[in-house]
């Protein structure tokens, strides 16, 4: 294969593998620290990130997304931070959306540049000691390549899938970790909802601040259980007050939980990073959200006399999320 973007891209979709049928064949993080050293990376490479790491069953890419537009509002005002990393999954038209620098996909020119780098030191042959990475964990390696290389001052990782043994839980010092809400996931995370929260709850670190969007109570439990087995500070977040009550990203109320999460999270990580900034943080809210874009999640259309609602829903709290939009918004539109 041509080492052009086009050649980078089959590259990493030869490494596709088939479904996997038990928790084991789905671990993503196992090899990762090996692989990470490999590419001349260090756990203390990655804790330089400043890592916002999220999981959650709905919700995960917007919370995300949400931090992101607060954190780039406060650089445009402030000039920090001046570069904001963003990993989240799946993307809509190219792999590139996977992996952002200041709201913008990273360029093919930068892909096909840095995706060669881990490529040609990775290992292409599995043994009984070594694994080759398969798709998510080489996305993941090469968006820590992408982000040590090119000096991010902040990283904002959504986990693939789960959390324990995700791919993007080597992350051994972050500054916040976040939790969305949870409801029944991939059946390979478990039969009971206890079960799928042990393992959203597996990015909490020691020494690291924790959140959590409002839970059902054998969810808060859980959450509760192993923040306390890794002596961590759990706060869980309701919906924001000040939220402006007209915008239009938060005509979902869903959003509306999102939004107050990230807002929470973007605050804290603040006050760790830059203790002393000034800054209006009203300001930075009205901002973030009237900025706030995340096509395919509750993303509406209007084409002249066509309405166009569009929801990436994948599971079933996620549909339920978009029946209940849909109908609201067609509803609102025909008064």
């Amino acid at each position: 294969m041509e080492r052009n973007y086009e050649g980078a891209i089959r590259y990493l979709n030869s490494r596709r593998a088939t479904a996997k049928t038990n928790l084991d064949g789905m671990r993503g993080s196992d090899d990762m620290l090996q692989w990470l050293k490999i590419l001349g990376h260090s756990i203390e490479d990655l804790n330089g990130l400043n890592v916002i790491h999220v999981a959650g069953t709905k919700g995960k890419g917007s919370t995300c997304a949400f931090v992101a537009s607060f954190l780039k509002v406060h650089r445009n005002a402030t000039g920090y931070p001046q570069k904001i990393g963003l990993y989240t999954s799946p993307h809509m038209r190219n792999i590139r959306e996977r992996i952002r620098i200041n709201g913008v996909p990273i360029s093919s020119e930068l892909f096909t540049t840095r995706f060669f780098e881990i490529w040609d030191k990775l290992p292409d042959q599995a043994t009984p000691n070594l694994d080759i990475p398969r798709y998510l964990q080489l996305l993941a390696l090469l968006s820590f390549h992408v982000f040590i290389e090119e000096k991010v001052d902040v990283a904002i990782y959504e986990t693939h899938f789960g959390g324990e043994y995700d791919a993007t839980n080597i992350i051994r010092m972050p500054i916040i970790t976040a939790v969305t809400s949870i409801a029944m996931d991939h059946k390979l995370l478990g039969s009971t909802i206890e079960e799928v929260a042990w393992h959203k709850a597996g990015i909490f670190k020691s020494g690291s601040l924790a959140f959590s969007t409002l839970q059902e109570p054998a969810v808060t439990v859980v959450l509760q259980q192993r923040a306390a087995e890794k002596e961590v500070r759990l706060e869980f977040i309701g919906i924001d007050s000040g939220l402006p009550t007209n915008a239009m990203a938060l005509k979902p109320t869903v959003q509306r939980i999102n939004c107050s999460l990230a807002f929470t999270v973007f605050r804290a990580w603040l006050s760790k990073m830059a203790p002393k900034a000034q800054s209006t943080m009203k300001d930075i809210l009205y901002r973030g959200i009237e900025h706030f874009s995340w096509p395919g999640r509750y993303q509406q259309i209007n084409e002249h006399n066509y309405q166009w609602f569009l929801d990436g829903a994948h599971n079933e709290l996620s549909l339920q999320y978009a029946v209940q939009w849909f109908a609201e918004s067609a509803s609102a539109d025909q008064r």
